[in-house]
């Protein structure tokens, strides 16, 4: 994951505006400095020029605050967009005061996420502050175990600055159109990557022009016409979709855990709760409900993902490889393959059988055993007697016309 891999990687897969990560880092913040120039208003690229497919970096980083507050621990984490590396160097020359910048990417400061934010602002008032991975469990401003119950809560007075919050692989949009007050701020979905091949597991789509403002802008004031929608990960995949207790393996649904009252049937310590269970206890509306102002969204699952359920094989052999590549040599990217090539075209680079399975992403005919407690879920796509329909906004295909 350095800026020359993240590039090519982000290429592959059809993105072409992706943050830096961790900008809090001195080591990093220079590596970035030396490899990336000015490109566009408040973006930047690769000093090497660059094909018919620019990629574009934004200045982001993730923070996390860990500080008590009502009595209570609470660990959030925010992610943080910023239009310049200029303003990236003078906040963490203000958050040297708080902590040790060097020890980690996402460095932990013992700073209640207000104060960072008020921080962020006073110095960089076009910075985008946005929670993140919202409703996971540990570390997330609606998180079950050290979160709060609202952004007023969390953000008091200055709640108002905050315009998104990150759904997280564990959430989608519909979870969280199910709590009113999250109308006023606009939902983001961003990929969490840790390694290239998770990049893009999770996008936002835009139709504006390449630079910081206009993206800017289109996040603020929730404009649908230059927003147009959200890729997700089923959120069932989530390693916090259901409850559960990782190693006892018991795996609980809401309504199971009900049942449990909140303990582990083995060992009888506390379930973990997770996303599901902690949306149904703030929604205020039912499951199905779509707000007026609501942007779209499709579920998608990685193409090295499906090839590998077809194979029966991990992601990461050879034979995956292969077919991925060979895909992405004739139809450009990965999105290109999973959205919009027509699935007869698929087959004399792959099978009938992946180029079968992809139309059964699209379509959301998939059964999910949903992921808990810090464990991804698992997806299968063949299996007759089971699917699961996805429950979008937007039918699968549709912004693409007949697929």
């Amino acid at each position: 994951m350095v800026p020359e891999v993240i590039a090519e990687t982000a290429k592959t897969k059809g993105i072409n505006l992706i943050a830096t990560g961790d900008f809090t880092h001195p080591l990093w913040i220079e590596d970035l400095k030396r490899k990336l120039v000015p490109a566009e208003l408040g973006l930047y690229q690769l000093k090497e020029k660059q094909d018919q497919f620019p990629v574009r970096f934004i200045v982001g980083g993730e923070i996390s605050s860990i500080y008590s507050r009502g009595g209570k621990t609470r660990r959030v984490h925010n992610v943080i967009l910023l239009p310049s590396l200029e303003s990236a160097e003078k906040i963490n020359t203000r958050l040297s005061w708080q902590g040790n910048l060097h020890s980690d990417g996402r460095p932990i400061l013992g700073m209640d996420s207000q104060e960072l934010l008020k921080i962020v602002l006073d110095i960089e008032p076009r910075a985008l502050f946005i929670p993140g991975h919202a409703w996971t469990p540990w570390f997330a401003v609606f998180g079950s175990m050290s979160g709060f119950n609202s952004l007023k809560e969390a953000f008091g007075d200055d709640e108002k600055y905050i315009h998104a919050i990150e759904t997280g692989l564990s959430s989608d949009p519909a979870m969280n159109w199910r709590l009113s007050a999250l109308d006023k701020v606009t939902l983001v979905s961003n990929s969490d990557a840790h390694s290239p091949d998770n990049l893009g597991r999770e996008v936002n789509v835009f139709d504006i022009s390449m630079s910081y403002e206009a993206m800017y802008e289109a996040i603020v004031k929730k404009d649908k016409n230059k927003f147009l929608y959200t890729i997700e990960f089923y959120p069932e995949e989530g390693k916090y979709h259901y409850d559960g207790h990782r190693l006892c393996q018991v795996s609980s649904h809401p309504s199971e855990t009900k049942k449990y009252k909140g303990i582990c049937p083995v060992c009888h310590k506390s379930l973990t709760i997770g996303v599901l269970s902690r949306v149904e206890e703030l929604a205020d509306r039912p499951e199905g409900y779509v707000p007026e102002n609501a942007i779209p969204y499709k579920k998608l699952v990685p193409l090295k993902e499906i090839i590998a359920d077809v194979l029966n094989v991990q992601s990461k052999t050879k034979k995956v490889e292969e077919y991925y590549h060979n895909l992405i040599s004739h139809f450009v990217n990965e999105f290109n393959v999973l959205l919009e090539t027509g699935i007869k075209e698929l087959i004399p680079y792959s099978s009938d059988k992946i180029a079968e399975a992809i139309q059964r992403v699209r379509d959301g005919k998939l059964i999910i055993k949903p992921g808990y407690d810090g464990e991804y879920g698992k997806i299968k796509i063949f299996d007759d007697q089971v699917s699961q329909k996805t429950d979008g906004v937007v039918e699968q295909g549709s912004l693409f016309g007949d697929l």
